[in-house]
């Protein structure tokens, strides 16, 4: 299987993946879905963890050759810089809380535009996935598949949230299952339009590698560890110290079996 057939196949599987599974979520009862988000939530970050620092940023020093870790370090920065400010005035920033409390479903009742940006948000961050899932790809096969993993991962618990708001923005359940599936599928326009971008510029791979490293740090660090830390009693703790682990360690077995 050839590059490109691999980017289609991973970043058409990471959108269908996490979009049945959100849809599974939400028929799930209030408190069911409430008592095992948080746990996915963990394992997202544990996932999101290992992937950038046992996968993507050792590939990238590696692919970047003698003297390249300063300019792996500095692209690592800049591409956290870079998602604080797509977070800060593009709306970038998806919930993964259940409710969101940064687009509630009563805001949404009111406003069915609030519905319509989360479609246009999620789009874009999706293509932004396969970018960084083509990059891993076009590096070592092996490492595209441990970067799709971690992407359907934390994408799961943000599916949720977004169809919910689109449900109280005043969609039917079909339109919006629908309309979620193809926000999640423009991963596989992101992987194309980088497999051709990146093809031309194959010296940009471990700086590509880094800018995805960031992207999994900077969303397990900004977004899902301080919904984490609202839970402060030590059961949740010791559970979610438990799922992170299990995230790591499932990225890390991963990429150990893949090799």
């Amino acid at each position: 299987m050839n590059s490109l057939t691999l980017i289609i196949v991973l970043t058409g599987l990471s959108g269908f993946v996490s979009a049945f599974a959100a849809a599974f979520f939400l028929v799930l009862g209030d408190q069911r879905r409430s008592a095992v988000l948080p746990h996915l939530v963990s394992f997202a970050t544990g996932a999101l963890l290992g992937a950038a620092f046992l996968g993507l940023l050792p590939h990238a020093l590696d692919s970047a050759g003698p003297g390249g870790a300063h300019r792996i370090g500095m692209g690592l920065l800049l591409g956290i810089l870079t998602f604080f400010l797509l977070e800060k005035f593009v709306l970038w920033r998806h919930c993964h809380d259940d409710p969101c409390e940064m687009h509630s479903p009563s805001h949404a009742a009111r406003d069915a535009a609030s519905a319509r940006m989360i479609l246009l948000g999620d789009s874009f961050h999706n293509v932004l996935d396969g970018v960084l899932v083509a990059a891993a790809i076009m590096t070592d096969p092996k490492l595209g598949i441990v970067t799709a993993l971690a992407v359907a991962a934390h994408e799961i618990p943000q599916e949720v949230g977004d169809l919910a708001i689109l449900l109280h923005g005043g969609y039917s359940r079909g339109r919006a299952l629908v309309l979620n599936l193809l926000t999640s599928l423009t991963s596989i326009v992101g992987g194309v339009v980088a497999y051709f971008a990146l093809g031309t510029a194959m010296h940009l791979l471990p700086y590509a590698l880094a800018f995805a490293a960031a992207s999994f740090i900077y969303i397990a660090v900004a977004d899902l560890i301080p919904g984490l830390h609202r839970r402060v009693d030590l059961r949740a703790g010791l559970e979610q110290v438990l799922f992170i682990g299990l995230g790591v360690a499932v990225v890390y077995f991963t990429h150990q079996y893949m090799h």
